[in-house]
């Protein structure tokens, strides 16, 4: 029997929160995550780290619905989402950014968010409004007019978390929003992430390599290495673990971008 639907505003309980437990994952015989569990509540912000291979993206494509676990469970807010689509899944509250962009190249930055408003069941009208206010909090007001094909690499990425918070979620996953943002731009974007956690009360998952940005707004951060949890803690606890320094961080990584 299909399972019922159920209507995407019993899903967002305030306080509830995003979770992988005990999630694995192989690709043809390579262990990309063992045994992780995961857990991002309304109201913050949690840096997910870890080298390149760590089993990041995969981790971001099971709980979005874009890949499944092999073990292990997702849930959102108290449902049990681990069978649901990403479309389903996106109704109920989840929303995400990625690294390649996937905008609508051929329609204008504004014409992308309100896309992404409208694709909730929101109107016209309001979906122009909520657009008119994203493109304020991320600095693409200028833009608004010009074809999204035409944008810098990092007002591209910028572009992405509009389209993401465009459907006012309970939760979303930035996945490496910063890469290509001069680095003069990372305080600003570092002030978006805050407003999103404390004005919007969104849980904010966050991937980046960029460890200036990842130790200064994240919460909590959990570092994976070689497809298991390395470490999880606050941001001092991270700086201070000598396994995360051995196996990614390095003494100059916590001051800036990692290579």
């Amino acid at each position: 029997m299909a399972e019922a639907e159920t209507d995407p505003h019993e899903a967002r309980r305030p306080g509830a929160s995003l979770r992988a437990a005990s999630v694995s994952r192989a690709f043809a015989g390579v262990q990309a995550l063992r045994d992780v569990t995961l857990e991002v509540h309304r109201g913050e912000v949690v840096g997910l780290i870890g080298p390149n291979g760590a089993g990041k993206s995969t981790l971001v494509n099971i709980l979005t619905g874009f890949d499944f676990p092999d073990e292990g469970s997702v849930e959102l807010e108290g449902h049990d989402v681990t069978s649901w689509s990403a479309h389903r899944r996106g109704r109920h509250g989840l929303a995400r950014t990625f690294q390649h962009g996937r905008s609508f190249r051929g329609l204008t930055v504004r014409e992308n968010v309100e896309v992404a408003a409208l694709g909730t069941g929101t109107g016209a009208r309001t979906a122009k409004r909520r657009a008119d206010v994203l493109l304020e909090r991320l600095r693409l007001t200028n833009y608004a007019h010009l074809p999204a094909a035409s944008l810098a690499h990092g007002d591209e990425r910028r572009l992405g978390v509009a389209r993401a918070l465009a459907t006012e979620p309970a939760f979303v996953l930035l996945d490496e929003p910063a890469a290509g943002l001069p680095e003069a731009e990372v305080p600003d974007f570092a002030a978006v992430v805050r407003s999103v956690r404390d004005t919007d009360d969104v849980g904010v998952l966050l991937i980046d390599h960029n460890m200036a940005l990842v130790m200064d707004v994240c919460n909590r951060i959990h570092v994976l290495d070689h497809g298991a949890t390395l470490a999880q803690g606050e941001p001092k606890e991270i700086r201070a673990n000598v396994d995360v320094a051995a196996a990614y961080l390095g003494e100059t990584a916590v001051h800036g971008n990692v290579t």
